[in-house]
């Protein structure tokens, strides 16, 4: 198998091209996973009273 050679003198192999599509391919998975574990910014936000302030009351 030959290797095309570009004007630039650089090489591209099929190796790499199907290395840069997997890697795009995960990336996508992980932004789509981080997306559905997001919690909204109103529920981080949210007043909780936490009885552990007051002490010896």
């Amino acid at each position: 198998m030959t290797m095309k050679r570009r004007g630039d003198g650089s090489t591209t192999g099929r190796g790499e091209q199907i290395d840069a599509a997997e890697r795009e391919a995960a990336r996508q998975r992980i932004l789509a996973q981080a997306e559905a574990e997001r919690i909204p910014v109103e529920e981080t936000t949210r007043a909780v009273p936490d009885r552990r302030w007051r002490g010896g009351r």
